[in-house]
């Protein structure tokens, strides 16, 4: 059990300093970009899992739910990067961390019951969210949509663990590759959309006689961003496979609630790196809600 623990604590370690880092990155290179890159590296590792098991494509559920987590993934980590990077880490983390909501609440409707853990969480994680949101809330439309990004992070990481939950019953290895064959495909269509639209525009200004920079990118890449979007993608690897060899080797329900303490790394990284600073009353919520995640997680 206690290989366990220090897995699922690796896992949070790791996942809380990629979402810091790719926020971060975000705030200085196009997002597409670092998405796009990190998730190679990822994919890349992942595909090694093919020198311990084949890739069955008769696994029709695997794959199935394989393409609906890869989907919902690449909504969540566009929408989570993006909210890191134009809100405030410390509030944003902790908001996307009620992922955990969407897998419990799919199991309720299937009939698992509800205990008194569980409720209990929800409504700690409601109530810390809203008493964390309030001041952002109010600080204008850029801090409002960061939450909305939150949100919508949030929503799409619960869709995906469900479906690889459901995936992962007929074959592991199928349902992580074909998780991210999803993700890097619809990234690669992102990026194709978002060159052709940069160069559709700078040929429009072109012609209008206004001066356009010959430049893909608004500025270049160096070769620290280019590193840190190389880390970003090992440590969202790592933290997949200590997740995944945590889980086998000790209770589920303590291995996700010490995996979902992954925003506590985001947010002191935040505050050390950055400096960034939370209200008292934010910083409170921010508490409640994480001690919510882990009692919902812990009770479903």
């Amino acid at each position: 059990m206690t290989g366990a623990v220090l897995l699922a604590l690796a896992a949070s370690l790791l996942l809380g300093t990629s979402d810091f880092l790719g926020g971060l990155l975000s705030r200085r290179t196009p997002l597409i970009v670092v998405l796009l890159g990190s998730q190679l590296v990822v994919g890349a590792l992942l595909s090694l899992a093919l020198l311990v098991e084949p890739y069955d494509a008769a696994a029709g559920d695997a794959i199935a739910a394989g393409i609906v987590s890869g989907a919902s993934t690449a909504i969540a980590l566009a929408a989570l990067f993006r909210g890191l990077a134009i809100g405030t880490m410390g509030v944003v983390a902790p908001v996307s961390a009620l992922a955990v909501i969407v897998p419990v609440a799919l199991g309720i409707a299937q009939g698992d019951p509800v205990g008194g853990m569980l409720g209990l969480g929800l409504l700690l994680a409601i109530a810390g969210t809203v008493l964390a949101s309030g001041p952002e809330l109010r600080a204008g439309r850029r801090a409002a949509l960061s939450l909305a990004l939150g949100g919508i992070a949030a929503l799409g990481f619960g869709v995906s663990q469900a479906a690889l939950g459901i995936g992962s019953a007929e074959s592991v290895v199928t349902t992580l590759l074909t998780h991210a064959a999803t993700v890097i495909g619809l990234l690669i269509v992102a990026f194709s959309a978002w060159v052709h639209v940069r160069l559709r525009g700078a040929a429009g200004r072109l012609r209008s006689g206004r001066a356009a920079s010959p430049a893909l990118l608004p500025a270049r890449i160096t070769g620290r961003d280019a590193a840190a979007i190389v880390v970003t993608g090992v440590l969202v690897a790592g933290a997949n496979l200590a997740f995944a060899v945590a889980t086998t080797a000790g209770a589920l329900s303590t291995v996700a609630v010490l995996a979902a303490l992954y925003p506590v790394v985001t947010v002191v990284l935040a505050r050390q790196v950055l400096g960034e600073r939370v209200r008292r009353a934010q910083l409170a919520g921010v508490v409640l809600a994480l001690v919510g995640v882990g009692l919902i997680a812990a009770g479903g």
